[in-house]
């Protein structure tokens, strides 16, 4: 089977996923687990709250450290969002606003496929820079 290393899987163009109208403000880190390994992500924040930035990390304790951006709120005349992130992620977390769409791109590359880039499994949780 293919692995993270396959480069057809990241030629091609990604299947699709999307959530949307996502609320983060439980003072939980909200969770998004894909089916599989993405391709890329994009990030739309339509919330327009005071201090309605959704915070983004690529593990829990990214989250809580310091290893995660932000997306600011949206304004009377701009949407914020992400560029297309080109990624490789089996997870993805969240905090902060209370309405926002998740969109990714998905490979054929299932995450039990990735065994060895983590000491929790197939997320890069543990790595330099993701907490």
């Amino acid at each position: 089977g293919t692995g993270l290393s396959n480069a057809g899987s990241y030629q091609v163009s990604g299947k699709p996923f999307v959530s949307g109208g996502l609320d983060a403000t439980s003072g939980e880190a909200l969770k998004i687990t894909f089916p599989s390994v993405t391709r890329w992500i994009y990030v739309i924040n339509h919330d327009n709250g005071s201090g309605a930035h959704v915070k983004m990390g690529f593990s829990e304790n990214g989250l809580e450290g310091d290893n995660w951006f932000r997306i600011g709120p949206q304004t009377a005349t701009e949407t914020h969002f992400t560029q297309r992130l080109e990624l490789k992620v089996t997870e993805i977390y969240f905090t902060g606003s209370s309405d926002f769409d998740l969109v990714a791109g998905l490979t054929g590359i299932s995450p039990d496929r990735i065994t060895n880039i983590s000491p929790s499994g197939s997320n890069w949780s543990g790595s330099v820079g993701v907490g």
